[in-house]
């Protein structure tokens, strides 16, 4: 994989910003633009797509998806990694138990120390990290490090992710240090950037400010959207129905433009494997039919 490539990212930010068409909403975006963008870094192109589940949330499946029943819910805590044949990406960082438990509000839930270690030694090795947004369960396991200060220097993240952080985290314990924060790789771009061969990010305000979707096309052909907290659960786009959960604040009415998005994509675009961070079931499934490992592999950067 060729690193990340700033000059070249910034040349192409004009060609590449996509403004919203006449009558549509808050937010959209182009996949064929996508695609081009995609294929604007020369190199070979990533050969496969990791997810590593390290905790759980157990909460009932309405949280997840507006009107959906009360029924039983795993929402996956996960980090992916993108493989290229001579280094990787780690898309999300992991968080540590103490962060874990902020989101249980109290109640255990499981937490698997094992993956978590796994995912924290893969974040160490790799070349280039990036964050779909700026919540505790993405980021903590760059801010949080014991070697904070060097993860930051191969950390990319936008401008409103680290003005967040250092000014309205979710919660205390993930405001990065003054040293990490001089040392982080901090990007403005328009609609879409191109980070390396068949990696683009996708900006994708809603969640939060600075929620961005990640966009995989492997050498292989198969291409991935990995949304982030889009929707906690993939019913969310197929319903086009947001969350119904009191202690998340979002812009209500891009997130909906977002799921719209998504949901013509399943119909437009049905090669596009679409993956939501937090659905376990989803997970379970992609890994079943061997469209997702389920390992982490670790190098040295």
């Amino acid at each position: 994989m060729r690193p990340f490539l700033p000059a070249l990212a910034y040349t192409l930010l004009a060609a590449l910003a996509i403004p919203p068409a006449a009558g549509q909403g808050a937010w959209s975006a182009n996949i064929d633009e996508i695609r081009r963008a995609a294929q604007t870094i020369p190199g070979p192109p990533p050969r496969r797509l990791n997810v590593r589940k390290f905790a759980e949330s157990r909460r009932t499946k309405n949280f997840s998806v507006k009107g959906a029943a009360a029924t039983p819910s795993i929402q996956a805590r996960t980090a992916f990694q993108v493989v290229y044949s001579d280094s990787y990406v780690m898309v999300d960082a992991g968080m540590d138990l103490d962060v874990h438990r902020f989101f249980g509000r109290g109640v255990e839930e499981p937490y698997d120390a094992g993956a978590a270690a796994e995912v924290e030694r893969a974040v160490a090795g790799a070349r280039l990290i990036v964050v779909t947004h700026e919540h505790g369960d993405h980021v903590a396991g760059v801010v949080r490090a014991s070697n904070a200060a060097s993860l930051a220097r191969k950390t990319l993240l936008t401008r409103t992710q680290l003005d967040v952080l250092r000014t309205k985290p979710q919660m205390p314990e993930i405001r990065p240090t003054d040293e990490a924060a001089r040392h982080f790789l901090v990007v403005d771009y328009d609609r879409v950037l191109p980070l390396a061969a068949g990696l683009v990010l996708i900006k994708a305000a809603g969640h939060t400010p600075g929620s961005q979707m990640v966009y995989v096309a492997l050498a292989g052909g198969r291409e991935y959207l990995l949304i982030g907290d889009t929707t906690w659960h993939m019913d969310g786009v197929r319903q086009v129905r947001g969350k119904d959960a009191p202690w998340v604040t979002e812009d209500e009415r891009a997130v909906l433009d977002q799921l719209r998005w998504l949901n013509e994509l399943t119909r437009t675009a049905p090669q596009i494997v679409i993956v939501a961070s937090h659905d376990d079931e989803q997970h379970a499934e992609l890994v079943r039919n061997k469209m997702l490992g389920n390992q982490i592999e670790i190098r040295q950067d």
